[in-house]
């Protein structure tokens, strides 16, 4: 019997009456939480196993890199600016763009660059040994976060299924109806009598539905929060998320890079991101000043408080002035930045993180939790839990379905779907806000709620079509 067609004939007789209060929303509830499990938990396994991947990714990053990431060498760091020497010496095809100094004993120091071929939010990240100026390799680099090719990889999967932006699809619509599982799911399972609950020691579906009903219950915050924080990077409902950011003054400001003085956009200024590159294989001062400047940069720096790694960044046309930007996210995070006046040495603007808006906070913890790294390896462990709870989740799911088969039926046969006609129990004053609620929802989250939409189109066909086969009977 198909799921979309279970042609009972209760269905084809007159609609039941209302109820009140939760016995006339728990249907409804149940069968939109039955059809999300059904037909959107795909999407959710994928972005479950690749989720988890993902959250190991960061600690096999630094195994499988450990001869670019780590040195054994000890001593007395040389030079800022004859590290980066040393690296552009190396890859002389490249355009410096940023240094992340060795910010404790034994780390190399990434120098990134700008080299042909490479994608949008990529550059050649050079890893030098501090202590002795040798080049220990170079890897491409993706994004903001400096993600080495195995963690890219594996993010693009999580992300994108390696399929570019159409891909992005996928796990936006994961998130968009993740957290509507989940919360569906929770209301059923408290909505229970207290002794249906107790289903411990029993066998068969009640079984199934005992673990599927308690770890989707002890998981169900964590959920609701990867999904939330998970759209606010989305295509279209990141958007909308944004802009209700930027209109509550939640926006991430940035720390200026103007140096007084001197016209923005100045003809001349690009010293820092081109002229470098120009004769870099001489000792010429076109580019042999901006190299100095590393050093004076990081000491000014270190002297206005801004300690562990840190990222510089090089002047450009465009941000004239170096900008210092802390990199340490875990809690507490330290993200202070400065910006530097190239030739001066002097400070030209700063913004601390603590200034930054309540909103911008929240995002920026949101999102490094969800990639984890707010709270270091215990973060990225409760990443693994939440994800392996959630596939086991979605597994005993369609157990269930599996076990609610026709027992006598020959042949094939699936679970029957939940009884439709649930939303024609509710009561006018609660349908109508419950309908213009979901409306908006649905154009807020545009990949929850054109499916929905469709799994009423859908529905009311299938119902259509049991009705007139009833009467036909």
């Amino acid at each position: 019997m198909s799921v979309l067609d279970p042609a009972r004939t209760r269905e084809a007789a007159e609609p039941p009456p209302r109820r009140a209060g939760w016995p006339a929303l728990r249907p409804l509830v149940l069968r939109l939480h039955f059809y999300a499990g059904l037909l959107i938990a795909p999407f959710l396994l994928v972005a479950a196993v690749t989720g988890l991947l993902y959250a190991g990714s960061l600690q096999a990053e630094k195994i499988v890199y450990a001869h670019e990431l780590r040195t054994d060498a000890r001593g007395t760091q040389l030079p800022l600016s004859r590290q980066v020497d040393a690296a552009l010496r190396a890859h002389p095809e490249g355009t410096l763009t940023a240094v992340r100094p060795s910010a404790e004993p034994g780390a190399t120091t990434r120098v990134a660059l700008d080299v042909p071929g490479l994608g949008e939010s990529e550059s050649l990240a050079v890893f030098v040994d501090p202590y002795t100026g040798k080049v220990r390799g170079a890897l491409e680099s993706y994004g903001s976060s400096g993600a080495l090719p195995l963690r890219a990889t594996i993010d693009h999967l999580h992300r994108d299924l390696l399929l570019g932006e159409p891909g992005r699809l996928y796990s936006e619509l994961a998130a968009s109806w993740l957290w509507v599982v989940a919360l569906g799911g929770v209301l059923l399972w408290l909505g229970r009598r207290r002794a249906a609950r107790k289903l411990r020691g029993t066998t068969g579906r009640r079984r199934t539905l005992s673990l599927h009903g308690t770890v989707g219950l002890w998981s169900a915050v964590g959920l609701i929060a990867l999904s939330a924080t998970g759209l606010t990077w989305s295509t279209y409902a990141g958007e909308h998320i944004g802009r209700i950011q930027d209109a509550l003054g939640g926006a991430t400001p940035a720390v200026s890079t103007e140096v007084p003085g001197m016209p923005p956009n100045m003809p001349g200024m690009d010293h820092g991101a081109h002229a470098q590159h120009e004769g870099h294989a001489g000792h010429g001062s076109t580019r042999a000043q901006p190299l100095d400047g590393l050093d004076a940069t990081l000491r000014t720096a270190r002297k206005e408080g801004l300690s562990g790694p840190v990222e510089i960044r090089i002047p450009t046309a465009a941000a004239p002035a170096y900008v210092v930007q802390q990199t340490d996210k875990q809690w507490p995070a330290h993200l202070d930045s400065i910006a530097v006046d190239p030739a001066s040495g002097q400070v030209t603007d700063r913004l601390d993180f603590a200034d930054h808006p309540l909103l911008a906070k929240l995002t920026r913890w949101g999102i490094d939790v969800h990639m984890g790294v707010l709270f270091g390896l215990a973060n990225q462990v409760a990443l693994a839990a939440l994800m392996a709870a959630l596939i086991l989740v979605i597994v005993w799911g369609y157990r269930m379905w599996w076990q609610r088969r026709p027992r006598r039926d020959s042949g094939f046969s699936a679970g029957r779907a939940y009884p439709r006609g649930a939303w024609r129990q509710l009561p006018l004053p609660v349908l109508l806000p419950l309908a213009a609620v979901t409306a908006a929802v649905g154009w807020f989250l545009p990949l929850f709620g054109i499916p929905l939409l469709g799994f009423l189109v859908i529905d009311v066909c299938a119902g259509a079509l049991a009705r007139r086969r009833a009467r036909t009977a």
